[in-house]
């Protein structure tokens, strides 16, 4: 049996943001009677990304803007410099979490984040699968 919900991630400007504790808080009712399974996280935007990293890392902005920077030659520039959506595709819109019983198996250091990619603040909506 499956399990799934859409939620909306509180608004965030550009950075990378844990939000570990915020989906959970959408997720506990989902994943608490599943003894052995999978969460699948899908962010419904092409201007941020999912990732899973060390809850304490605050070097992945800086490296994201140094391996895409704004300043090369962007045609898409409806909003500026568009460098989110060449960013998105190389952190990704899924990622994928084992859950043992009732809790999500993530490592001792690793966390959620939002990767937002646009200087304005956004709400993300995600998708929560669990099977």
């Amino acid at each position: 049996m499956g399990w799934q919900k859409t939620f909306s991630l509180s608004q965030r400007s550009k950075g990378c943001h844990l939000v570990t504790d915020e989906v959970y808080a959408h997720i506990t009712p989902g994943i608490k009677d599943v003894k052995v399974g999978m969460l699948f996280l899908f962010i419904q935007h092409t201007s941020a990304a999912l990732t899973i990293n060390e809850n304490y890392d605050r070097d992945m902005d800086m490296a994201l803007d140094n391996i895409v920077p704004e300043s090369l030659n962007w045609m898409h520039t409806d909003e500026g410099p568009d460098v989110s959506h060449t960013k998105t595709s190389l952190i990704g819109a899924t990622i994928s979490i084992p859950i043992t019983d009732g809790r999500l198996n993530l490592g001792t250091w690793q966390g959620i984040y939002l990767t937002e990619f646009r200087h304005a603040a956004h709400s993300r909506r995600i998708v929560a699968t669990v099977l």
